[in-house]
């Protein structure tokens, strides 16, 4: 068992998606290997999908380069959504009304763990 984990990071900013949108797939891949939240990833039908698992193989590029893991012990430890900017803008509506629209940005970020080894 290891005292201390490493910490294998990837993050992705400013994607222009709401994090409401990208939690849901999140929350799919949350604490699982990285082989199976990839197979899962490749067969959702969610706009979030593609981006996530871009980021999650570079996640795995770098714990496999850097660090010289193995993609097989690799483990989703943490994975999280962050607000970015909003872009405000406008549309008129009847009767000299003012519509508001909101353009939601995202702050991805996943984190990587080494899977603990039974004894």
């Amino acid at each position: 068992m290891m005292d201390e984990a490493f910490d294998i990071r990837a993050s992705v900013r400013y994607v222009p998606m709401s994090p409401q949108k990208v939690r849901l797939v999140l929350d799919m891949i949350r604490e699982l290997d990285v082989t199976e939240a990839l197979d899962i990833l490749r067969f959702t039908h969610k706009a979030a999908a593609r981006t996530v698992l871009k980021l999650l193989k570079s996640a795995i590029s770098n714990a496999e380069e850097n660090f010289g893991f193995s993609r097989d012990d690799l483990v989703v430890h943490r994975i999280y959504a962050d607000q970015g900017p909003i872009r405000r803008w406008r549309r008129f509506g009847a009767r000299g009304r003012f519509k508001p629209i909101l353009h939601r940005y995202s702050h991805i970020t996943v984190v990587l763990h080494e899977r603990e080894q039974e004894q």
